[in-house]
Formats: C-alpha cells, structure tokens, sequence
C-alpha cells in the first residue's frame, strides 16, 4: 500500500476530495434509481382501494 502514497505531491485537499465525492455519489444515484413502477398486484390493490374509496368506503 505504499505505492498509493508515494508521491506527496498528488494529494488532493479535504474540499476537492469532498466534491469529488458529492459528484459520485449524485451519479450513483442517477444510474442505480429504482424502477418507480409498483409491481402489478400492488397496483391493482391500490386501484381496488381508490376504487372502494369512490364508491363511499362500503364494506
């Protein structure tokens, strides 16, 4: 692990290293965003219930 350290002169400041951070991170979260579709039996369940919510909430 010495080699990762070698040269004093590349180190990068506490700022530039926290940007540099920021930046994946936001792209990590642009390409790893979950599909914002429900599965479709949830889906129908919450029409069922939207729909019963409509239709006065009878049992």
């Amino acid at each position: 692990m010495t080699g990762l350290f070698a040269n004093d002169s590349e180190q990068i400041d506490r700022r530039t290293s926290r940007s540099i951070c920021d930046a994946v991170g936001e792209r990590l979260q642009q390409s790893l965003r979950p599909d914002p579709r429900l599965p479709t039996h949830l889906e129908q369940l919450l029409d069922e219930l939207k729909k019963r919510d409509r239709d006065g909430g009878a049992h």
